[in-house]
């Protein structure tokens, strides 16, 4: 995907993480860490736990995207298996959220086309596909692709709103490991 995705994204007011997890291990965590780390305002969405405590306090949960308080001015970050991230890209599009980041191992073939727009082989009509701004697929500075751990102090430079500087290099090395 173009930068110009990564700077659309960023330029929302708030932003949220669909698989935020309460487990400091796993990357749902830590997106939603870094997005914390990064001053900016982030809500996770965990329908299994009412809390996620971070280095930075104890941040209550939503339980779905439909829960988002403002979900027309809200990127979303995902961190689900690729059949859950479809569903996900589905109601993205029915809320209006205007930007999505599929974080690697979160999307497989049909769902990068639904992302894209694009028909699947035999199909001859779909919805439309996501309509929105998506970061995903291969490219970025991370083995798996786009990643926010790795890419994200690009993007919120491209977008004027970098505050701190050298947390990328640190937690983008997790998503090498992806």
């Amino acid at each position: 995907m173009a930068t110009e995705s990564v700077k659309t994204f960023f330029s929302s007011p708030q932003f949220a993480v669909v698989g935020a997890s309460t487990n400091p291990a796993k990357f749902g965590h830590k997106v939603f860490t870094w997005y914390h780390a990064h001053s900016l305002p982030v809500t996770p969405i965990n329908p299994a736990s009412a809390s996620i405590e971070t280095p930075f306090g104890v941040h209550p949960t939503v339980k779905s995207l439909a829960e988002l308080p403002d979900p027309e001015h809200t990127s979303l970050s995902v961190i689900t298996p690729a059949p859950v991230t479809l569903n996900v890209l589905k109601e993205a599009k029915k809320l209006g959220i205007p930007a999505v980041w599929l974080q690697p191992g979160t999307w497989d073939e049909a769902v990068i086309r639904y992302a894209r727009g694009e028909l699947d082989d035999g199909e001859t009509e779909n919805d439309g596909g996501y309509e929105g701004a998506v970061v995903a697929g291969d490219g970025g500075q991370g083995h798996g692709g786009w990643c926010v751990l790795v890419d994200g102090e690009r993007g919120l430079k491209a977008a004027g709103k970098l505050k701190r500087h050298g947390l990328g290099r640190l937690m983008g090395e997790a998503c090498h490991l992806m």
